[in-house]
């Protein structure tokens, strides 16, 4: 079996309109395309980043928690390419969106940092 790439990454919120909100337009993602699934009283918004990485963020009624940050068993968290973080972590700041002390990957020498999205999710930003 050969993979081609990732085709998507999905994320359940507790707070559809605030969730969209921030991945819109905190982060700057493009709506695709955006379902009410009357059925499952859920929406899915396909959102898209730099036209090659789909997120589908989900609501759901009462989804249960998340049971810890990042070391949980599951999505340990999704990291973003950023061409300068300092200019990143400036705009997160704007939002009053805090964010971790950067820190050097001691194996490729580049920045990165985390901080959460509106329901605890690790998002990780990467300098490219």
């Amino acid at each position: 079996m050969k993979l081609n790439g990732v085709h998507h990454i999905a994320i359940i919120c507790t707070d559809y309109q605030r969730s969209k909100q921030f991945y819109c337009e905190v982060l700057g993602l493009s709506i695709v395309r955006e379902v009410y699934r009357a059925e499952r009283n859920s929406y899915k918004l396909d959102l898209e980043i730099a036209g090659q990485y789909q997120v589908e963020l989900f609501s759901f009624p009462e989804p249960p928690p998340r049971p810890s940050m990042p070391e949980a068993a599951g999505l340990r968290h999704l990291a973003l390419t950023v061409d300068d973080i300092d200019e990143a972590i400036a705009a997160l700041n704007a939002y009053g969106i805090a964010t971790e002390p950067v820190r050097i990957d001691e194996f490729t020498g580049k920045r990165y940092t985390f901080f959460p999205d509106p329901d605890g999710l690790p998002l990780e930003l990467y300098e490219a």
